[in-house]
């Protein structure tokens, strides 16, 4: 990860990707706190870099809040799952089915 920043740029898609990944495995290790701040970076980068409703943006809205959840963080979990919810409607219209609704 520290090598992808060095050579592609903290705020590479690659990069991007590749902190995400390590936040998983801060999950599937119970490092919640850790996690969470590696999700944090790289939603406020996909924000600046992408803007707050890019599909990318977006995803990560719902891994923070994923990580909220499971940490019994419910207040932040469902205001970002409600931003996140109510941009992908007004982008893509109401009558259009999230995949939580299928």
């Amino acid at each position: 990860m520290e090598a992808r920043q060095g050579i592609l740029g903290a705020d590479y898609p690659d990069t991007l990707t590749s902190i995400n990944n390590l936040a998983t495995t801060y999950i599937n290790q119970g490092r919640w706190k850790e996690a969470e701040e590696l999700e944090m970076q790289v939603m406020e980068i996909r924000e600046n870099v992408l803007g707050t409703e890019h599909p990318s943006t977006l995803t990560n809205m719902g891994n923070l809040a994923s990580t909220y959840r499971n940490h019994g963080r419910w207040k932040e979990a469902e205001e970002l799952e409600a931003q996140a919810t109510e941009t992908i409607k007004r982008l893509l219209g109401a009558a259009l089915p999230l995949p939580s609704e299928n």
